[in-house]
């Protein structure tokens, strides 16, 4: 019997049964330097797992200089595909001496056929390949099967239930002095649920009377869930539905509302919930901390397995809420109406999990009069240090005056930007693009966003410059196709996420599509036929593996004091699985890469 480590997938999809027959059945065989392992168009005899040296996946159809095309190397599987498809497509070369453990083709196909997810695992999508890293990186705290037998009825929040007749100002108090988000309205169809965002619009796009009922507001088709279900089936019910809380409802009444960030915060802790820590706060110092638990929840969320999409939009909402609650604290109520607090780059795009630094800037309705607001807006900035998000090394922050005007010095400048096309004002269109409000009026935001639209969705000369910065930072991929290595690590930032995040970026101002987050854009390209549903998957599985990937980097970061650079990822440090999928999703980025240099004409850039 061969000693063979099964300990990753896919033999960790085995039970100790199927593993055992594994070890029984392979075979160690030995290849020479420049060796023919397996040939193009040759049936497929074995799997190769790589005990020692490199192999090489080359194309014979290609000029040889771009023929090859993978590189394998100790803990690597090949010649999977060419059993089930019953022949290689590509040629396997030992690029030195090499040691390979051979699993016969006859097992292979007996294992496939006992365990489904073994079979699965050959046939699987980068999107489903992510998904069994994250289950199998899933250990410890409150587990998934935990969370999966959790009740609506321990997640759920006291209903705020207020009479028709109630005011849109007693509305704003009630919400104001109980902390909530929405409240529920009785009327004659039963209960309808309004949000601070109905109020507001209703104040300010409708143009209502302060004075005026709630009657006629908000939804009354509420999405419901009961008390005794699972708490995971209320998740599953926010994201179809594409809502943010549900309702309890027990013998057609209203019992409960359980909120999104709630429900993924109970994965931190069943008896402290952090978002609720975060809107109890009645103090700087008891948001501040509320504010220092978001490191501790994003491990446990992570050390769980929840979905990154989920745990971005939760910190996105944490922080969020962190942030206007500063703003409450120190800005006078009267200028509510008249300003928009909006967070720019990752934290606008919803997709900052640690807090980095601050991108954040001020909209003021034209002919606002605010005396000391720059002295506030110092302040909030001092204050939004102290609560955990460091000054930005650009100055981009509310307490520089280049980042606060009204709606009409925010229209210039864009106008500005837009014409002189330099890169510093690209730099600052992008950051515009991205954001997002957290505090006061947001339809100010949207009039500031409409003029950015305007001025650059149909310039194609614009697009291209701004499309440009793709290609400032190579894909950290060798000629041949395979991970480049060096020993200090590649940066993953540069080489992955940003060729993502700007590409999508530049296609979104080019069909003006409004969603700020990079997989909602992604999802609205897809919609819109401008990207093939599949490869729209493909590219936001790419990109949430190089977030935890770089996630993981920067936990390390903070556990070591400093000592590994949060950005850099040593691939030699990478599991096989964790390998094959960057090798997969840089792969990817380069695909995207070309097609953005055809659209936008930057191969004569």
């Amino acid at each position: 019997m061969v000693e063979v480590d099964l300990s990753q997938p896919p033999f960790s999809l085995l039970d100790e049964a199927g593993r055992e027959r594994v070890r029984q059945g392979v075979d160690l065989a030995y290849f020479d330097r420049d060796e023919i392992i397996l040939e193009t168009g040759q049936a497929g005899e074995n799997l190769f797992l790589i005990q020692k040296g490199e192999v090489a996946e080359v194309d014979p159809t290609l000029p040889a200089a771009r023929s090859r095309i993978g590189h394998y190397t100790r803990g690597d599987l090949f010649g999977a595909i060419s059993i089930l498809n019953g022949k290689s497509r590509y040629r396997f070369r030992a690029e030195q001496e090499s040691l390979c453990y051979l699993l016969p083709r006859a097992l292979f196909l007996e294992l496939c056929d006992d365990y489904p997810p073994f079979s699965e695992f050959f046939r699987q999508t980068l999107a489903h390949k992510a998904r069994l890293l994250t289950e199998q990186r899933a250990e410890g705290g409150v587990t998934m099967a935990g969370f999966m037998l959790a009740r609506v009825d321990e997640c759920m929040r006291e209903p705020l239930m207020v009479p028709a007749t109630t005011t849109i100002a007693e509305a704003v108090t009630t919400i104001n002095e109980r902390h909530a988000d929405s409240l529920l309205v009785e009327g004659d169809p039963g209960p309808g649920m309004i949000t601070k965002t109905d109020l507001l619009n209703a104040l300010v796009v409708e143009g209502r009377d302060r004075d005026s009922a709630l009657e006629g507001l908000g939804r009354y088709e509420l999405i419901t869930v009961g008390p005794g279900q699972y708490l995971f089936e209320a998740l599953v019910v926010m994201t179809r539905h594409k809502v943010e809380r549900v309702v309890v409802l027990e013998k057609e009444a209203a019992i409960g509302v359980v909120e999104l960030t709630d429900v993924l915060s109970f994965f931190s802790s069943r008896s402290y919930v952090v978002s609720l820590q975060v809107e109890q706060a009645e103090s700087l110092e008891a948001l501040a901390a509320a504010s220092r638990r978001t490191p501790e929840l994003v491990k446990a969320l992570m050390a769980q397995g929840v979905k990154l999409r989920f745990a971005m939009g939760l910190l996105a909402a944490l922080n969020g809420r962190i942030m206007s609650k500063a703003w409450g604290f120190l800005v006078d109520e009267r200028y509510y109406r008249d300003s928009c607090l909006m967070v720019m780059g990752s934290e606008g795009r919803g997709e900052q999990i640690l807090k980095t630094d601050q991108d954040n800037g001020l909209i003021l309705a034209d002919g606002l009069e605010w005396p000391d607001c720059g002295e506030q807006m110092q302040r909030l900035t001092e204050t939004l240090i102290e609560l955990g998000y460091p000054p930005c090394p650009g100055n981009i922050m509310v307490s520089n005056p280049e980042w606060v005007g009204t709606v009409t010095q925010w229209r210039e400048r864009i106008a500005s930007w837009a014409s002189k096309r330099d890169g510093d004002s690209l730099m600052k269109l992008a950051i515009m693009l991205d954001s997002h409000a957290v505090a006061g009026n947001p339809a100010l935001l949207d009039r500031v966003r409409d003029e950015l639209f305007e001025r650059c969705a149909g310039d194609e000369l614009l697009l291209s410059y701004f499309a440009r910065t793709i290609l400032r930072f190579s894909t950290p991929l060798t000629l041949f196709g395979s991970l480049k290595r060096p020993q200090h690590g590649i940066d993953i930032k540069k080489g992955g996420i940003f060729p993502i995040v700007h590409g999508v970026r530049v296609m979104a101002l080019e069909r003006r599509i409004r969603p700020t987050s990079t997989l909602e854009r992604l999802d609205a390209l897809a919609t819109d036929g401008r990207l093939e549903p599949r490869f729209a998957e493909d590219l936001g599985e790419a990109l949430s593996l190089f977030t935890e990937i770089r996630l993981k980097q920067q936990l390390e970061h903070l556990d070591s004091g400093g000592e590994r650079k949060p950005d850099r990822v040593v691939v030699q440090e990478l599991s096989s699985l964790e390998r094959d999928l960057l090798r997969e999703a840089l792969h990817i980025v380069k695909d995207f890469k070309q097609r953005l240099s055809h659209r936008f004409h930057l191969e004569y850039s």
